[in-house]
């Protein structure tokens, strides 16, 4: 089943500047209120915060981020050309309650939560922020391995060897220095192949590139758990530039979150002919309160259907009862299974 989760990819300049904030935010270590409205709905969100009620602690932390969407109707704080969601972090660290915000120019579900720590999938899953990616660049005698967070490159390592390219003889002298060059290359691809696997640890992706064919005989090195990674990358070489770099990390990102979702969908269809889905929103409730649910799937858009505050409520329990939660944004894989106004579920076992 094709799919196009989202109609275009992040900016390079915003992509950056969100992987610098979220890096920031995954430090907070603290129960935490995470709030992601639309530019224009602030009014709606504190009417959200006051309408519900929370512990007192968190009553306080609410109490400032109201103040900060009243400022931030004014002037927005936004990393993109143009605001479209305002996502506000508010915690307490030595009896004091501490904010951060940011604005983005890419459409983030509606989130308000409170969680052991600050609720950021929906930056990481659709807008592609703080994954770990090996980009491996090489030819026949040199190769180099970046490992990246998000847009950090947090270790690198250059592998080269000394190869002749010609030999001035003919005959059986060139035959055995053909053979003796390409025995020298098979050993160097080996010692990168090892290389990379050292320092693999949880990456989402091994992105490969390089001039000429040195990249499809390396590909044959990798074991397969690292060939699964594997993507190749076209136009890479030791000259490209840090932007398109990181322009072909966020595109390859993109390209394997859709792949992810499709798989995701196909895993519910397959499951649901064995009884281990839901989709009655009354019946996820309760399931999700069990601890019955093992994923939930959500349209980004559920914010503007009259199920809004009850799908809000079983984001929370979700998260809380360490349910994967996975955002739909395709508008095909939307109509298609049916949640513009419910959730689904894929069940850890049948519910009566």
């Amino acid at each position: 089943m094709k799919n196009n989760l989202i109609s275009s990819e992040i900016s390079v300049t915003e992509w950056l500047s969100l992987n610098q904030f979220l890096y920031e935010i995954k430090q907070i270590d603290s129960p935490c209120v995470s709030v992601y409205y639309q530019y224009g709905k602030g009014q709606e969100t504190i009417s959200l915060l006051r309408d519900t009620k929370r512990k007192e602690s968190f009553e306080i932390i609410e109490s400032e981020i109201e103040k900060i969407i009243t400022d931030l109707r004014e002037n927005p704080s936004s990393v993109g050309k143009f605001t479209k969601t305002l996502c506000i972090f508010g915690w307490i660290k030595n009896g004091k309650v501490n904010t951060k915000k940011i604005g983005t120019s890419m459409k983030l579900p509606y989130i308000y939560m409170v969680s052991k720590r600050p609720y950021i999938k929906p930056f990481r899953d659709i807008l592609k922020t703080n994954y770990d990616v090996l980009l491996v660049t090489l030819d026949q005698k040199s190769a180099r391995i970046q490992k990246f967070y998000g847009s950090q490159i947090i270790q690198e390592a250059r592998l080269r060897i000394d190869l002749r390219g010609r030999h001035k003889k003919g005959g059986q002298s060139q035959g055995r220095f053909l053979r003796a060059r390409q025995t020298k290359i098979h050993v160097f691809f080996k010692k990168v192949a090892n290389k990379v696997k050292k320092m693999d640890s949880n990456s989402e992706l091994i992105l490969l590139g390089g001039i000429g064919l040195a990249k499809t005989e390396f590909y044959g090195e990798l074991d397969s758990e690292l060939a699964k990674k594997c993507r190749f990358v076209e136009n890479l070489s030791f000259s490209t530039s840090i932007s398109d770099v990181h322009k072909k990390i966020i595109h390859h990102l993109y390209q394997h979150r859709r792949k992810y979702v499709t798989e995701i969908i196909e895993r519910y269809e397959k499951l649901f002919k064995e009884g281990l889905t839901a989709k009655r929103n009354d019946v996820i409730y309760k399931a999700l309160e069990i601890g019955a649910v093992d994923t939930l799937i959500v349209s980004a858009e559920y914010h503007t259907n009259s199920q809004f505050k009850n799908i809000m409520k079983m984001l929370e329990i979700a998260k809380n009862m360490s349910s994967k939660i996975e955002f739909a944004v395709s508008p095909k894989i939307i109509k298609k299974l049916e949640i513009h106004n419910s959730v689904l579920a894929i069940l850890r076992y049948k519910i009566k």
